[in-house]
């Protein structure tokens, strides 16, 4: 879904912005960096296996539902969102 480069990039932007809104005073900038990359890649794993999710359950459905078709979204989106509040999401 998402490259290292951009999840290395987002988690900068991210401890960036905390930073500059003197939301969180850092006393270790590597540590934060770190951590917010972490946060990152769990995240997009998480996405990524709810993503896995949504494609196995409209896959599962006993009528042949094809990828890209209007229908397809509907049921890909219903499933992707429910397992993502089912996750706390």
């Amino acid at each position: 879904m998402m490259s290292e480069d951009k999840q290395s990039h987002l988690a900068h932007v991210i401890v960036e912005g905390i930073w500059k809104d003197d939301l969180v005073e850092y006393k270790d900038e590597d540590l934060a960096l770190r951590t917010g990359k972490q946060a990152v890649v769990k995240f997009v794993q998480e996405l990524e296996e709810i993503d896995g999710k949504a494609r196995q359950m409209v896959g599962s459905l006993k009528r042949n539902v094809l990828e890209g078709t209007p229908e397809w979204d509907v049921l890909y989106r219903k499933y992707f969102e429910e397992e993502l509040s089912r996750r706390g999401g």
